[in-house]
């Protein structure tokens, strides 16, 4: 699988002997491969971050990386292991975010966002301290399509809870599943920058694009990420995804930031940032030689490009919820592998693509969405029912102390030394500014 991803990205095929996985073939339970699966992105992510363009290199005689299936299963449930002077945050879902039955099936609700609960709330005619007896007193009355187009009108995120024969059927998943697992492209012609400590402009939140930039803090990019004074991030999040970088609150658009950034990654809706002057296009146009990474959640094509979304509403819609779950009852990963992966994807193609800009130039767009990465996850082979139990993972070796918090490491080890955070995290602690 590892070397399928890799081609996916672009990776010279020699590197490959350089990584080196060890540990259980099975370390998270699930009918879905996601141990190999999301131990491979893993391990691309970090072929990229050592990647040499050299024929030693080439030949696979690089600096030697490896990941332990163990650590996978710590690392991509890293929110899991989040401890604040030993104390857990708390379940991070709100209890509204979770499936609901509806009158002829189940809906798959989120709401950890304060704003996305009181949408939820408003389509569902209901106060603003309506509780979840009586949400899903409101949702069992509605179709379960009908309610996930209101509330994607209303501001609001759902996703009907489909099979996935029928998400097939819809021209959203033929969409989707029409997606590359990563797409790179280069946007306009541009002189190779000089090589220097990557900076890295951070707009992203939730899992997917902080799991992207928190991996390039580790391997050494300075990584400064804008959060809007309007929409703080959930705490918990921002806890587990900031160590390494630096955290400012400001509003956009940053053009001086910009100007001075070598990767830009943005985690929002396409066409979302437009109005910002943060189209890729128009990113190339204005600061010739960026790599600039978009992650979505259903793509840039179909009827669905449009829509907000999360890990837990794709894998309701495409029908992995389904597939995961008991009889009449829907399911979920054993991790937001959509979101982890994708992450670790967008890392390895911005390290990539950031190689390529300073040896052969150009203005380079990598562009990944997680519903394209859970259609690579179903067409993989399955297990049977039942068949892929596993015992969980002990945590402790794969954990580390810094500052206040207890987190999970960074994955991997280079050169045989395995790798830890340069700093903890601190939300709005720093100037909207690059390091000199």
């Amino acid at each position: 699988m590892i070397g399928r991803i890799w081609a996916e990205l672009g990776g010279a095929p020699g590197e490959l002997a350089r990584l080196t996985t060890t540990g259980p073939e099975r370390t998270l339970s699930s009918r879905f491969p996601v141990t190999e699966f999301g131990t491979a992105t893993i391990g691309a992510a970090l072929l990229a971050a050592t990647a040499d363009d050299t024929a030693a290199a080439r030949s696979g005689g690089g600096r030697p990386v490896a990941i332990d299936t163990r650590q996978a299963a710590v690392v991509l449930r890293s929110e899991r292991y989040l401890r604040r002077d030993g104390a857990s945050p708390g379940n991070p879902f709100d209890p509204l975010s979770a499936f609901h039955p509806t009158a002829d099936g189940w809906l798959r609700l989120h709401a950890n966002y304060p704003w996305h609960a009181a949408a939820a709330r408003n389509v569902l005619d209901l106060g603003p301290d309506a509780g979840l007896e009586e949400v899903q007193a409101a949702i069992a009355v509605w179709g379960k399509v009908a309610l996930e187009s209101a509330l994607h009108e209303a501001g609001g995120v759902a996703a009907a809870t489909r099979t996935e024969d029928e998400w097939a059927a819809t021209e959203a998943g033929r969409a989707a599943r029409a997606l590359p697992l990563v797409e790179r492209r280069v946007l306009g012609e541009a002189p190779p920058r000089p090589v220097r400590r990557a900076r890295v402009l951070d707009l992203t939140r939730v899992i997917a694009g902080p799991v992207a930039t928190r991996f390039l803090a580790a391997h050494g990019a300075d990584v400064l990420r804008l959060d809007p004074p309007h929409r703080p991030e959930i705490a918990a999040q921002a806890w587990d995804t900031l160590p390494g970088k630096r955290s400012a609150i400001a509003e956009l658009p940053a053009e001086d930031l910009l100007a001075g950034a070598d990767v830009v990654v943005t985690g929002y809706r396409p066409g979302a940032l437009d109005r910002f002057g943060l189209a890729p296009e128009e990113l190339a146009a204005r600061h010739p030689g960026l790599v600039v990474v978009t992650l979505s959640a259903w793509g840039h094509t179909g009827p669905w490009a449009g829509r907000r979304g999360f890990d837990s509403l794709v894998q309701s819609a495409c029908g992995i919820g389904v597939t995961e779950g008991g009889p009449g009852i829907p399911g979920a990963l054993p991790a937001q592998i959509l979101d982890h992966a994708t992450g670790y994807l967008g890392a390895a193609g911005a390290l990539l693509a950031l190689d390529a800009q300073r040896r052969d130039g150009g203005t380079h767009h990598v562009r990944l969405a997680l519903a394209g990465t859970a259609s690579f996850l179903q067409a993989l082979p399955r297990s049977e029912p039942g068949a892929a139990n596993v015992e969980e993972v002990d945590a402790t070796p794969y954990l580390e102390a810094l500052g206040p918090f207890t987190l999970a490491s960074p994955p991997g080890t280079v050169d045989g030394a395995p790798l830890h955070w340069p700093s903890p995290a601190d939300y709005g602690g720093a100037r909207p500014a690059w390091l000199p």
